[in-house]
């Protein structure tokens, strides 16, 4: 049964002079965490508000200027965070915090209500813009759902009047990944419009991968298209925020930047709705490889993830990149016996460059040893073991006794199987030096 027919290609963008696929990164984007209302709302056990304090505490420390911390007029609860974060003076003067809210009236005033008293909030206003949406759930027309948006557009404006704080709008056409595009940059004029931002105070429009169905490229197409196509491109800043459902949302999330995209919206470890938001993480180390400052402390990445995950009850995957534990551990000989000559070499040559075989960056830059980068079973060789005895315990040994040694780890490991620790590599060489 070919049950794969019943799916349609996703549809190409004709781009005239596409400018993204000549363009390299040169500088992060503007990085806002949605983990404590994105994140949140996809967990098994939602947060508390202790517990999201607490996560709140770690992503102001990891770096975040912009923090989306709630759907304040979705329940008590999310209303009741804003109010502690505000009234027991929690949130850094340099820290945004921003909400979601629906374009439905009574929902945006109980939202300005959550945030009353806070320096400067992001005022996030979607309404749902695909056809199947506005066809099937809302049965609307598209001039309906302009005028909804725009509904809620001046109801904001109007409660933003009367706010003593300073209020920054952002607008999604939610389920842009969905909507036709020509659909999506009418509605986005018609919100710009009505807006009216200025060079001064820009506001920003969020271009979602609701759910991801297309390939990163023609993600990017789409954002660069849109950008060529808004009004006012100087007084707007474009947004992403890259769902993962076929697996590429970093990669959407990379080119959609070079596609004109300054901000990025995700979570760390890419907590999120089905399979997920795109992983901050991965996107930050993925600008830090290529030289570039993230403008986030990634030194302090183990640290923070450890407190985040024991507040989750989620776990860091051990191959996750950058970050898990094995990430930065070779077994194959070769991969040793290159990481090892690597080393070496940029010692002795005392460069300030990483180009070391097999590692994307210097374990040391988060808090990591070299001596975990090389772990020995029986798939190791004698580079292996000879640069665990160098490293951990300052022993040179001679060419034809790493042989020996390599080969006796070898037959110990397949006999019994698993690893050798250091300890008992360290007993084999010094075995055998006594022979």
């Amino acid at each position: 049964m070919h049950t794969h027919t019943k799916y349609t290609p996703y549809p190409t963008v004709k781009l005239e002079n596409r400018e993204w696929a000549d363009k390299s990164a040169t500088v992060a984007p503007m990085w806002v965490s949605t983990d404590l209302r994105d994140g949140n709302q996809a967990l098994a056990n939602p947060m508390g508000t202790q517990q999201k304090i607490a996560y709140f505490k770690a992503l102001v420390e990891f770096g975040f200027k912009e923090i989306e911390i709630a759907y304040p007029s979705a329940s008590q609860t999310e209303f009741d965070f804003c109010r502690r974060l505000i009234e027991e003076g929690l949130i850094p003067d340099d820290v945004t915090i921003g909400i979601l809210v629906p374009s439905i009236e009574r929902h945006i005033i109980r939202s300005f209500e959550a945030l009353r008293g806070a320096k400067r909030i992001n005022m996030h206003l979607y309404n749902p813009t695909a056809s199947n949406q506005r066809d099937v759930v809302f049965k609307r027309s598209k001039e309906e759902i302009i005028a909804l948006a725009l509904q809620g557009v001046e109801c904001i404006k109007r409660e933003a009047g009367t706010f003593e704080g300073e209020v920054i709008f952002e607008y999604s056409p939610e389920s842009f990944s969905q909507t036709e595009l020509e659909f999506a940059r009418d509605i986005s004029n018609a919100v710009i419009t009505v807006w009216q931002p200025t060079r001064e105070q820009p506001m920003i429009l969020n271009l979602p991968n609701t759910l991801e169905a297309c390939s990163p490229n023609i993600y990017a197409d789409r954002i660069e298209w849109m950008g060529k196509q808004i009004i006012h491109r100087d007084c707007v800043i474009i947004s992403v925020h890259p769902h993962n459902d076929r697996g590429c949302a970093v990669a959407s999330a990379e080119l959609a930047v070079l596609a004109g995209a300054q901000r990025v919206e995700g979570t760390i470890l890419g907590n999120g709705e089905r399979a997920g938001n795109v992983d901050l993480v991965t996107l930050m180390f993925n600008y830090y490889a290529q030289g570039i400052d993230p403008k986030l402390h990634i030194q302090k990445v183990d640290e923070i993830l450890s407190r985040i995950t024991a507040i989750t009850a989620q776990s860091v995957p051990e191959r996750h990149p950058y970050v898990g534990s094995l990430i930065y551990t070779a077994f194959s000989g070769t991969h040793q016996d290159a990481i090892k000559k690597g080393i070496e070499h940029r010692r002795t040559q005392r460069s300030d460059r990483w180009e070391v075989p097999y590692l994307a960056i210097d374990p040391r830059d988060i808090g990591r040893e070299y001596t975990d980068t090389i772990r020995i079973n029986s798939q190791s060789g004698k580079g292996g073991v000879a640069y665990i005895l160098k490293e951990i315990y300052g022993i040179e040994i001679p060419k034809d006794m790493q042989s020996m040694i390599a080969d006796e780890v070898k037959r110990i490991s397949e006999s019994r199987g698993g690893e050798i620790s250091s300890d008992e590599i360290l007993g084999i060489y010094e075995g055998m030096r006594r022979l």
